[in-house]
């Protein structure tokens, strides 16, 4: 039997039975639930949207985001690293390599060139980590470039070396005649006596007086250009073409030891002294063409000469006698 409620009348003044609706306290019930409903939702979308509860697959994730970010930050000082070399080999290839081959410095804004202006990253852009990515990528791609500009330049060098190398092999720097036979310098270049007019003109190579058959070595290493006494006054005569615009000339030769087009080598005979065309005794007439003009043969003689026999024979050359020729 249901429990009866009561409630104090006032204007009775006695307690009178209260009457009990079924639909309000249906109604209550409902309220009830709908309460509860709309609290569980707001409670589930809080918690959802906090890192209070996470899934299983979410707490996995969160983990492989702090690794990487992890990561990202241990490649950074990695590079911090690797900028550091790259920054001295810039260093060096600017201010030792490049300045010893007497090439022009690369600027630093070729070697960065193509990172300005444009946003490259806009794809990275909008993540809670996009700056470090950003930051990471930028520098990545800054050394790539450093990298590939770096390896051009020492392609570069080395084919600058080599052309170096050859440039040495070839220039006419030794004496054409043994240098024990330095003291024979007869005559040098500029002005001289002639010995046929007795006037004085321009001497264009050195003479060196030594006996008939005396050998006569290539400078340096060329191909023949001429082996003949086609040309007015020289008799017979070698000329040697060096490359890079030298080409030295041996005259009043006896004979020849070599052809036209053949290759030789500095210090190999090419022919030996003799007196033959415009000549007043056995000797060698040397000359060294610069691009197509005459040079003084006295600034090219470096290479087996002391300092005592260079200033010998530039005490020879500096007087201004007769010449041979």
């Amino acid at each position: 039997m249901a429990k009866l409620k009561y409630y104090y009348d006032k204007e009775s003044l006695s307690f009178r039975p209260v009457k009990s609706i079924w639909y309000s306290g249906i109604s209550g019930v409902v309220l009830f639930l709908l309460s509860t409903i709309l609290f569980g939702v707001l409670a589930l979308f809080i918690l959802l949207n906090t890192e209070t509860l996470n899934t299983p697959k979410e707490l996995l994730q969160a983990r492989e985001i702090e690794n990487l970010k992890f990561q990202y930050e241990l490649l950074n000082k990695k590079l911090e690293n690797i900028e550091e070399v790259m920054a001295n080999v810039v260093d060096r290839d600017n201010n030792l390599y490049r300045v010893y081959f007497e090439a022009s410095p690369i600027p630093d804004e070729m070697r960065k060139m193509g990172f300005g202006g444009v946003n490259r990253y806009n794809e990275l852009e909008g993540y809670d980590n996009s700056k470090l990515i950003i930051n990471t990528t930028k520098r990545l791609e800054v050394l790539t470039k450093q990298v590939v500009v770096q390896s051009r330049s020492l392609e570069e060098l080395e084919s600058i070396a080599k052309n170096k190398e050859d440039l040495l092999m070839s220039m006419p720097s030794i004496q054409p005649i043994h240098k024990n036979d330095l003291k024979r310098m007869a005559s040098g270049f500029g002005y001289r006596r002639d010995p046929f007019t007795k006037k004085r003109r321009f001497h264009q190579g050195m003479d060196f007086t030594a006996p008939r058959g005396t050998p006569v070595y290539a400078s340096g290493d060329g191909v023949i250009g001429r082996a003949d006494n086609r040309a007015s006054g020289y008799g017979k005569h070698v000329r040697i073409d060096h490359g890079f615009g030298y080409v030295s000339l041996y005259a009043h030769l006896s004979k020849y030891n070599v052809k036209r087009r053949q290759k030789v080598k500095r210090g190999e005979i090419i022919g030996y002294v003799g007196s033959t065309g415009r000549s007043v005794g056995p000797h060698l007439h040397y000359e060294i063409f610069k691009d197509g003009k005459r040079v003084n043969p006295l600034n090219y003689y470096s290479g087996n000469l002391t300092a005592e026999e260079f200033d010998i024979m530039l005490n020879l050359a500096s007087q201004e006698n007769q010449s041979m020729d």
